[in-house]
Parts: C-alpha cells; sequence; structure tokens
C-alpha cells in the first residue's frame, strides 16, 4: 500500500466512523418512531449531522424508508410514509466527511413482528459471506461477487431485491470517475476485477450493499458499508 493510498482508506474509514457515530445517535434520540414521516426523519439527521460533524453535503440522496416502501430500490421516490407502530425502516445515508464519502446503510424494526425480525437479522450473515468470497477470490468480479451475494440470500430462502449490490466509493464525487459505467457497481455485466487502479493509478475502494424483500409480507431491509476496508 502506497502512502498515498494508506492516507485515502484512513480518510474513507474515518468517514465511516463517523457515519456509524451519527447512525447511534439517531437511535439514542429516538428520532425513528411511530406516527413520524420518513421526510421527518431525514431532515432530523440532516440537522443531527450538522450539529454533530458540520456535515451539510450528501453525494446521493438521503433515503429513509419504511413499510412497504422499503421494497423500491434506490432510484425510486416513492410517497412519503408515516412510521407505524410495529414499521420495519431502513435508512440509506451519503455523507461527506471533509471531501471524503460515506455510504452506510442500517435497517431498525419496532414491535416484534418475527417476519420483520428475521429479514433484518438476515442482512449481516449475506454481507459478510459476500465479503468471505471476495476476500477469497483476488480476481473477483463486480458481476461475480453480485451473483455470489444473490445465491447467499436464495440459500437462506430470501429473495435479492436490488440490480446492484454496491459501487465504488472515494473522494467526492466518486461518480466523475466514469459516471453510470456498470463498471463503478457490483452487478450484472461489471466484468473487470475488483481489485484494479482507477484513473490516477489509486486502489480501487468498494462499497457492499444488501437489499433483502419479502415481497409476499411487503417489506425489503438493507444494509451498507465498507468493503475492502476494515
Amino acid at each position: 500500500m502506497t502512502t498515498d493510498d494508506a492516507e485515502r482508506t484512513t480518510a474513507l474509514r474515518t468517514a465511516e466512523t463517523k457515519a456509524v457515530s451519527l447512525f447511534d445517535e439517531v437511535i439514542a434520540r429516538g428520532l425513528i418512531a411511530p406516527g413520524r414521516t420518513e421526510s421527518e426523519i431525514s431532515d432530523d439527521i440532516r440537522d443531527l449531522s450538522v450539529e454533530l460533524f458540520g456535515t451539510r453535503k450528501y453525494w446521493h440522496k438521503r433515503i429513509v424508508r419504511a413499510g412497504i416502501n422499503t421494497l423500491e430500490p434506490y432510484r425510486s421516490n416513492p410517497p412519503d410514509r408515516v412510521i407505524g407502530d410495529d414499521d420495519i425502516i431502513f435508512l440509506d445515508f451519503g455523507p461527506i466527511f471533509e471531501e471524503w464519502e460515506a455510504d452506510f446503510g442500517r435497517t431498525y424494526v419496532l414491535g416484534n413482528d418475527p417476519a420483520k425480525i428475521a429479514l433484518r437479522d438476515a442482512l449481516e450473515p449475506v454481507w459478510h459471506a459476500g465479503r468471505l468470497y471476495f476476500d477469497s477470490h483476488p480476481d473477483v468480479t463486480g458481476a461475480q461477487l453480485y451473483e455470489h451475494v444473490v445465491q447467499a440470500a436464495a440459500d437462506r430462502g430470501i429473495e435479492f431485491g436490488a440490480a446492484i449490490a454496491g459501487h465504488l466509493v472515494g473522494e467526492f464525487p466518486h461518480e466523475k470517475i466514469k459516471g453510470d459505467d456498470v463498471t463503478n457497481y457490483i452487478a450484472p455485466g461489471s466484468d473487470l476485477p475488483m481489485r484494479r487502479t482507477d484513473g490516477k493509478g489509486r486502489p480501487c475502494h468498494w462499497i457492499l450493499e444488501i437489499h433483502l424483500v419479502d415481497r409476499e409480507r411487503q417489506i425489503g431491509a438493507f444494509f451498507e458499508q465498507l468493503l475492502d476496508i476494515p
């Protein structure tokens, strides 16, 4: 690892640590509660990130989804929804800390619905199955890793709910690298090795994201964090 990349990995790790702290504070302050709308929670988290870290920029739209809206993929914009007493909710935020992107997602369950709890609890095992596959296959492509996490979900009797399972991450804005080129993503058709360098000769770094759905019960769950930087 070069000095430059050591600094980049430290910055990305620090950005994620701040995102973890932000989400922990969301729970500590009880911002996710029945009777509140998704947009109210999103706005409160936006204000909280300013309070805690002075962060006012996000590299992608802030996502708070509950109930049936948790089935929707990233690019959708479902109607604002009021949180119910026994809802499932996920947060997907991409704050920028000192020009470094964080991308962090977690799922929460209000109440004791066993199906919602089971879906939430399946997220991390599927994520770790993807991480293990990435670690043990030096030449893995984005397409191969996507296929693996989809199968890891299926092995648990769960449907993978998204067209991608992650993406490049780095200095803001990473999307300027190649726009919407599929090789920026962990997705079908992404046939380049994930362990490669970018246009400046620096190692690429990745987010792994897991979106699981139960269409019969009309619920979904989501989990994401850095893949290749422990």
